[in-house]
């Protein structure tokens, strides 16, 4: 399982990020929405797609704190 983090501007893009990741099937998302903060658990099989959808959707992925681009 990977787990990801990202943060976003809006919290429209952190709705609709948590809507496509549960139609990935993420294990478990979660975060402040309306604060722009995601967290999400996939297998290892979708993380790609997982982390594509979220810079799709506008977000920024962290990891330990770190950026990623």
């Amino acid at each position: 399982m990977v787990q990801i983090k990202a943060t976003y501007n809006e919290a429209g893009g952190a709705r609709e990020a948590l809507s496509k990741l549960q139609a990935l099937r993420a294990f478990e998302v979660k975060g402040l929405l309306d604060s722009g903060m995601l967290t999400a658990t996939v297998d290892e099989a979708v993380a790609d797609r997982a982390l594509h959808l979220i810079r799709e959707t506008g977000g920024h992925l962290e990891t330990d704190g770190e950026y990623l681009e």
